[in-house]
């Protein structure tokens, strides 16, 4: 199976993460990326924003060689990805083409629209409507009775290992080390205000992505050192918070998220779920801050769940088996 993959230059972590899962089932020469994206192939970022990283490949430069690809991605809900995809259609028009659609919006395609380019979008699919979408978020109520559209959600990179703590190097009590949007994030840190080790662990308002001090994989580090770790959604109720605390070891208390997840996380098995309205996250923070053992097991499941089902090359291989589904 050979895919040509017209990617965003901008970061994308459902692009980004797909890209390298496939490389790794399919081998670089079968996942031909255009236009030629320098961050699928040059070591120049750091996490997260390498997780497409997947070593050296020679530029695509032919558009003589179309007709060599069994199925073609759009990859991303982003404006240059969708111009370039414009401007290559005529060649491709006889291909199976998949809408990979990571953007925040529950409409498909709804990012479009916020960068000014969804009329462009709706005269695309008008000429020529995919033949599968991929959705991260994918609503049942408004897209189970779409034939074409799957759910496909965030994952965690395969090649990111962070060796579990035990009790007695867990540094921080209870983190949440994000933006105060939407509101039901500044309603978290408002709760969490004064409490635990929160202000010394640097879990307080007015945080922003340009005074982070946890970047790279030392973040990831640093969520492997709490006890606990919340999670809540951010731009979509998928976030990549959602799948680094498993993949840290670390107890997760989250927002149980609205979207579908095939294989998610089972609340009091893998995760501890907190409702909507912030009401219990105290009192689940102060039980599970008292119970190591129970802690501990289920950030261990949790883990393990996700290495199971939740790493990008599971997610590769989910596409897979969709195209060729399709296909066939």
């Amino acid at each position: 199976m050979k895919i040509l993959y017209i990617s965003s230059t901008r970061f994308d972590y459902l692009q980004d993460l797909t890209y390298s899962g496939l490389v790794k089932i399919l081998g670089k020469e079968n996942v031909v990326d255009y236009p030629w994206n320098k961050k699928f192939h040059l070591p120049i970022k750091s996490y997260p924003k390498n997780i497409g990283f997947s070593g050296f490949s020679f530029p695509f430069f032919s558009k003589n060689n179309f007709n060599d690809f069994d199925f073609v991605i759009l990859a991303s809900a982003k404006k240059d990805g969708l111009n370039i995809y414009n401007k290559i259609l005529p060649q491709i028009i006889d291909k199976p083409i998949l809408f990979l659609d990571g953007g925040d919006h529950h409409d498909i395609g709804g990012d479009f629209y916020q960068q000014k380019t969804g009329c462009l979008f709706e005269e695309i699919i008008k000429r020529r409507p995919f033949d599968l979408i991929l959705k991260r978020e994918y609503i049942p109520s408004l897209h189970e009775k779409i034939k074409n559209i799957h759910p496909f959600p965030f994952s965690f990179p395969y090649n990111i290992f962070i060796p579990p703590l035990s009790e007695d190097k867990k540094k921080y009590e209870v983190s949440f080390w994000a933006q105060q949007k939407p509101e039901i994030r500044k309603k978290a840190l408002q709760l969490l205000e004064g409490k635990y080790d929160c202000l010394q662990n640097g879990t307080t308002l007015n945080q922003d992505l340009d005074t982070y001090k946890r970047r790279g994989k030392f973040y990831l580090k640093e969520i492997a050192r709490c006890k606990i770790v919340l999670n809540f959604r951010g731009g979509g109720w998928d976030t990549m918070r959602y799948w680094e605390v498993p993949g840290a070891s670390s107890l997760m208390i989250s927002q149980c998220p609205k979207i579908l997840i095939p294989d998610n996380f089972v609340g009091g098995k893998h995760v501890v779920w907190c409702s909507d309205s912030l009401d219990d996250l105290l009192d689940k923070i102060n039980y599970y801050l008292l119970h190591q053992n129970e802690r501990e097991e289920i950030a261990k499941n949790g883990h393990e769940h996700l290495i199971k089902y939740h790493l990008n090359t599971v997610r590769a291989e989910t596409l897979i088996k969709i195209v060729k589904a399709a296909l066939n």
